[in-house]
């Protein structure tokens, strides 16, 4: 199983994760077509640079000849590495989209930076970036995991300002550099042909930053609800180290964390951010090849899991939920009884989702539940191959849900649903329409 693991000891942003897939071996061509395709007047420039020491690949995102919402900045063909870092320094808007670039932030220009963000104003909505990338002339599945990353950040935001999430304007996650970002990012993603991510603790390094909401400690807003469930540390530099369009990957990815998992590595590429401090490599590292399978469970993912206890609610509502729950996009709903205090009898609700359902879900349980809080967490999941097959019975066709693991069959159980109808239909026991399906099913 080819499988990829993501080091982010120096955080992660989307210009960092775009070097790190050229980087290991991701032709350039998918991500200039990927640009292209979104006609934003967008190109890559893609140079090597170098991280205290690390030879690593650099990726700049233009808006006609000037880099993207940073203006006056000439390209790196015009300029030595230094000096174009110090160039951008002094003209970076001050928002929350300056930390991609990873600067610092209380140097002598932010007057003058202060200036160009006056300037550069974007307030793309979720719907116009949606209709940008369905627009777009690229395969299916890089759009879906673009705009699941977009949905994922307009989940955050609107948490964030307590408005639908149709509502919210990007500013810096809308300007043109994000947009290309994410989706030449996704294309990167699909071509590798990834049958499972994995991912460390992310460094989300510390101190304050200077964003669209105001002075705040690293993360920033979005990114701190982004990350939230996620292992996560602050080491090493006093500098924002995760950006939004970082933590909104990381979410779409959906990936397993934790130790480098056992695997025969084929490839590593490493993705350079713009700072470069000293002894400290600003660098992502991206680690491909095959997993051990012999330690190595072939189906795992992450699930989140949310859950919270109850003892002065009605069964009536508490089923209302679980219903909801499901019609939400819960993959599944657990009601389990339990002793609370005082010698109350209550009711554990667990809720198992994916990410994309978090907010929704976490919302139904704070305002039809009485409960006071919600527990939300990730749980590592190993699963079974999931798929369907038909049989003939006396009473109709019947589906057989099966599930595998390395092409052998260890569940096979007909839908109860097709049974119960089977059964009302031709007036015979359920369990004997079952027990059908199943004969079928071996012979």
């Amino acid at each position: 199983m080819r499988i990829a693991y993501l080091d982010c000891f120096a955080g992660i942003s989307g210009d960092m994760f775009l070097g790190a897939l050229l980087d290991a071996g991701v032709d350039p061509a998918i991500l200039h077509e990927a640009t292209a395709a979104l006609n934003l007047n967008a190109t890559l420039k893609i140079e090597r640079v170098n991280r205290s020491g690390i030879s690593c690949t650099k990726v700049h995102v233009y808006e006609g000849a000037k880099l993207a919402d940073q203006p006056n900045v000439p390209s790196p063909a015009d300029n030595s590495s230094n000096h174009q870092q110090t160039h951008i320094h002094q003209h970076l808007p001050k928002t929350q989209h300056q930390h991609k670039t990873g600067h610092a932030h209380d140097h002598p220009h932010e007057g003058h930076a202060h200036d160009h963000a006056l300037e550069h104003t974007h307030g793309r909505s979720l719907t116009v970036i949606r209709d940008l990338i369905n627009a777009a002339t690229l395969p299916t599945t890089v759009k879906q995991t673009a705009i699941h990353a977009f949905e994922l950040l307009g989940a955050s935001e609107a948490k964030i300002h307590n408005v639908p999430i149709e509502e919210i304007h990007f500013h810096e996650v809308g300007a043109v550099d994000a947009i290309v970002d994410i989706v030449a990012a996704s294309a990167g993603i699909h071509a590798l042909t990834i049958d499972q991510w994995f991912c460390s603790a992310i460094n989300v390094g510390g101190g304050m930053v200077d964003c669209a909401h105001g002075r705040f400690p690293v993360p920033a807003p979005a990114t701190a609800d982004l990350l939230r469930g996620l292992p996560t540390y602050s080491a090493h530099i006093e500098k924002e180290l995760v950006t939004p369009t970082g933590a909104a990957l990381i979410r779409a990815l959906a990936p397993t964390f934790g130790p480098q998992p056992a695997m025969r590595v084929q490839h590593i590429g490493y993705g350079a951010g713009t700072r470069n401090p000293k002894d400290f490599p600003n660098v992502l590292r991206l680690s491909i090849g095959e997993s051990d399978e012999a330690t190595t469970s072939p189906n795992t993912d992450t699930v989140t899991v949310l859950e919270t206890a109850i003892d002065d609610l009605s069964p009536q509502i508490l089923a209302y939920v679980t219903e909801r729950a499901l019609t939400l996009g819960a993959l599944d709903v657990m009601s389990t009884a339990v002793q609370m205090k005082k010698g109350r009898l209550g009711t554990l609700l667990t809720i198992l989702a994916d990410d994309a359902q978090v907010p929704a879900l976490e919302d139904l349980l704070l305002r039809e539940t009485s409960t006071l809080g919600v527990r939300i967490h990730h749980e590592r999941r190993s699963c079974l191959h999931r798929a369907h097959t038909t049989v003939a019975t006396p009473y109709g066709e019947i589906r057989i849900k099966l599930g595998s693991r390395n092409g052998e069959v260890l569940n096979a159980a007909p839908e109860f649903e097709d049974c119960r109808t089977a059964a009302a239909k031709h007036n015979v026991p359920l369990k004997l329409v079952q027990q059908e399906a199943i004969a079928a099913y071996r012979r």
